[in-house]
Parts: C-alpha cells; sequence; structure tokens
C-alpha cells in the first residue's frame, strides 16, 4: 500500500554533478521517498527556507561559490536542524570529521561502495530518529531510577511481566547474566507497586561475609557474638511495610535460607542470639545469575525455598539477544554521560554504531554503558567514531570473576593466565593499543611486555 504524503520522508539531494545528482534521486524514489535537488549550497538554503517537509539532507562537499562545509555552517547558523549526511571523496581526512563535528549526522565516501550502502543509510538515518523519540518518551515521567530502555520483544515480555506482577505481594525471582538490569527491574517492581512509599532495601548477599550475612538480614541482639554491642535491626525490619531486594541469592548460607524461608511462609523471624519473634511484612525480591534448580540439585539450595522465591519469574535477556535494543541504550548512555552538565550530548556515527551492534557484549548493559561513557571522554563530547570504541576486545579485557571460575573449577594456573591476559589486554585498551604506553601503565619494560603479549596471542 502506498504510504501518503505526510508518512513519506522529502530528502534533499544537493551535488553540482547532474549525472550523480539523478542517480541518487532516481534510487532513493525507487525506495518509496520524496526526493527534490539541489545543485549548490545557495539552491540548499532557498529549498530548506521554502519547503518544510524535507526530513534529510545529501550534502556534496565539493560544489561551487558556496561549498557542503560552508553550507552547513550556513544552515546551522540559520537554526535549520535537518539531519545531514555528507557526501565526499576524502572520508578519512580532516573534512569529513569537520564536517561531522559541525553537526552532520553522517558522511557517505564517494564513489559509493554500492547503491545498497546508500540506502542503508539514509534507512538508518530515518530509524536512528524514531529510536531517539522513544528514549525521550520512555523518560517522560519517570524517575532516572526507573528508565528501562529496550523495545525489543524479548523486553516487551519482561514489561508485561512486571506490569501482572507489580501490584501483588508475590515473590519474584529476576535470572540472568551479570549486568543485564536485574536491580533496575527491582527498582521498577517496588515504584509500580502498592508498597511505593514504603522503602525497599537492597542486600547483596555475596558481598556480605558469611560471619555477618545472617545478622545483616535478621539483626541480632546484644552480647550475641563478639562486638555485638546493642540490640541492631536487620535489613527484614528496616523494610517492613515495602520490599527487600535479595541480589546474588544463590549465595545464602543454609542457616539464612532456613530463616528466609520462615519469613517467607510465616512473616516472622528472630534476631541472632534472640528468642523474641519479629513479625513483618515485606515483599521478596531476589535476583541471581547462578542456575539456582542447579545448585538445588547440587544440594546448594533449597528446594521448598526456591519454589517460594519462585513465584514471579522474570528472565532478564542478554544483551547479544536483543541487539535492536543497543541504538536506544547508546542514545540514553549519551544523554547520560554529557561532557559537562551544560554540554550537548555527544553524536556518534554510524560505522560507531554499527560496530556497537555487531559486538557480542559479555558484560551485557553495564558493559555497553560503561563503554559510551569511556568514548565521551575520549572524544571530549564531540563526535563519537568507531575510533573511539571498542579498542580492545572486551571479552579479554573483562577482569576474572575469581570465585566463579574456582566454582567451575577452573586451576590455580588457569586463573592466573587469565588474569595476566586480561591485564595485558586492559592496559592496551586505556594506552589506545600503543605497546611502550601499555608496558609503563603495568610497570614493566617493553621487552617484557611483548613477550608476555606473544605468549598469550599464542596461546
Amino acid at each position: 500500500m502506498a504510504s501518503t504524503k505526510a508518512e513519506t520522508p522529502t530528502i534533499l539531494v544537493a551535488d553540482d554533478d547532474d549525472a550523480v545528482r539523478g542517480v541518487l534521486v532516481e534510487l532513493l524514489e525507487d525506495e518509496g521517498y520524496s526526493v527534490v535537488g539541489a545543485r549548490s549550497g545557495s539552491e540548499v538554503l532557498a529549498q530548506l527556507g521554502s519547503n518544510p517537509s524535507i526530513s534529510l539532507l545529501l550534502l556534496d562537499v565539493v560544489m561551487p561559490n558556496m561549498d557542503g562545509l560552508e553550507t552547513l555552517e550556513r544552515l546551522r547558523k540559520d537554526g535549520h536542524e535537518v539531519p545531514v549526511i555528507v557526501m565526499t571523496a576524502h572520508g578519512t581526512s580532516s573534512t569529513a570529521i569537520r564536517a561531522i563535528q559541525m553537526g552532520a549526522h553522517d558522511y557517505l565516501l564517494k564513489p559509493f561502495a554500492s547503491n545498497d550502502d546508500v540506502v542503508l543509510r539514509v534507512r538508518r538515518l530515518f530509524e536512528y530518529q524514531a529510536l531517539a523519540s522513544r528514549v525521550k518518551e520512555l523518560g517522560q515521567g519517570l524517575d532516572a531510577r526507573e528508565r528501562i530502555i529496550g523495545n525489543s520483544p524479548a523486553m516487551q515480555a519482561v514489561y508485561r511481566t512486571i506490569g501482572l506482577s507489580a501490584g501483588s505481594n508475590a515473590s519474584v525471582l529476576i535470572t540472568g547474566e551479570t549486568g543485564t538490569g536485574k536491580e533496575l527491574v527491582a527498582d521498577t517492581i517496588h515504584r509500580n507497586s502498592r508498597r511505593k512509599d514504603g522503602p525497599i532495601v537492597k542486600v547483596n548477599c555475596g558481598a556480605l561475609p558469611e560471619t555477618l550475612l545472617e545478622s545483616e538480614l535478621f539483626g541480632h541482639e546484644k552480647g550475641s557474638f563478639t562486638g555485638a554491642l546493642a540490640q541492631r535491626r536487620g535489613r527484614f525490619e528496616l523494610a517492613h511495610k515495602g520490599s527487600i531486594f535479595l541480589d546474588e541469592v544463590g549465595e545464602l548460607t543454609p542457616a539464612a535460607q532456613k530463616k528466609l524461608l520462615r519469613v517467607l511462609q510465616e512473616g516472622e523471624f528472630e534476631r541472632v542470639g534472640g528468642s523474641v519473634t519479629v513479625k513483618v511484612d515485606v515483599r521478596v525480591i531476589t535476583a541471581t545469575n547462578r542456575d539456582l534448580l542447579q545448585e538445588v540439585a547440587e544440594g546448594n539450595f533449597r528446594e521448598d525455598l526456591y519454589y517460594r522465591l519462585n513465584v514471579v519469574h522474570i528472565q532478564m535477556p542478554a544483551l547479544r539477544e536483543r541487539d535492536e535494543d543497543i541504538p536506544l541504550l547508546v542514545e540514553h548512555f549519551l544523554n547520560k554521560y554529557r561532557n559537562s552538565p551544560g554540554s550537548p550530548p555527544s553524536r556518534i556515527t554510524e560505522e560507531a554504531l554499527q560496530k556497537l551492534v555487531d559486538y557480542h557484549w559479555p558484560g551485557n548493559v553495564r558493559q555497553l554503558e560503561n563503554e559510551i561513557e569511556r568514548a565521551v571522554v575520549f572524544s571530549q563530547g564531540q563526535v563519537i567514531t568507531d575510533q573511539h570504541v571498542l579498542h580492545a576486545p572486551p571479552s579479554q579485557a573483562a577482569f576474572i570473576d575469581v570465585a566463579a571460575r574456582l566454582r567451575q573449577g577452573a586451576t590455580f594456573e588457569a586463573i592466573v593466565q587469565e588474569t595476566e591476559r586480561a591485564l595485558l589486554a586492559e592496559a592496551l585498551r586505556q594506552n589506545d593499543n600503543i605497546a611502550e604506553l601499555a608496558a609503563r601503565k603495568l610497570g614493566l619494560d617493553p621487552a617484557q611486555f611483548a613477550s608476555l603479549l606473544e605468549r598469550h596471542s599464542s596461546a
């Protein structure tokens, strides 16, 4: 079915070469766009002044009288915000970079690699604009802590489950890899529940020493152990009439699991060293990156507790399973990490964005967020190019989770080798892949660094 005029973007193609301009006009019209042409910078200014429906400008750099860069500068000074894709035969030169810094969205190299490449760039620009608008819509009326970004089918399933379960008191188990946003989901559930005016108390069970875990969760009485100089209320008491979020719940000790089961069944417990029963009204939300059923099978986690926690289950998808959400997330993080509080968000080229979309993301959304924050710093808040992202493979640069590797049966030597490899990769990444600087960062001489790098490269 043909698009209506209101639905059809209008593209202005500016090139003084009649043949090139004609090919582009015909190509884009065949794709369903409305296309107009211009032979010079002055014609561009006239067209934009008289035709407010123009949605995109394809602008050649080399044109008589007023070249593409001068035209672009005039457009921005006059307040025209139409997106611009610059066409240049010098894509690796300062001309293309300068054009982007002046406000161009992207650039195309001439001669074009293929007609399909031109169409793809245009299509992506319109998709990018739609995604940016979606980010703004998602942010309206939401607390910053509640902004879950994503419009993929996998995330729509997460939203539906949150919507159906938030108003109940049912326990929720959130599973997924590290960095997928499990805590953000817990926040969202609480803030959309009837308990939203009460507290949400968060506990990282894996970060607490085993000897203190029960005391932190359930409190203790004075004199119950060495150093217990006064009675202390635990996290469950502090969460009364609200929610408690137990992250890394798979790390709970057997004793803590038993007490947690009682809280879920009876809403009561005793403080460590105490005999007085404490009653609480708390909704329990838990999260883990472990396979709890496997932990049950191995005798590390109580089966009855597992089913009590898993009344509502939310599985957070890995970022590589929803790569269509990456442009949305990038736009969100560019808005979040500005070079300075008053500066506009950095912009990102199509090549850089595609590089991010194509990457595997072992660290998921958290890793992507760190990558964007780093890229903003490296680009000094200007245009982020593919040279600013993913300098070294982050899968090598991610530091080793020693506890996890030990549980997986890794040997001391294997963990040492993995850590050493990660240190080398991270040092290179932080120093733009300059081996001499990376060696200095690690306190090694260049020969030592080169020898280690060669050994790990051949491993």
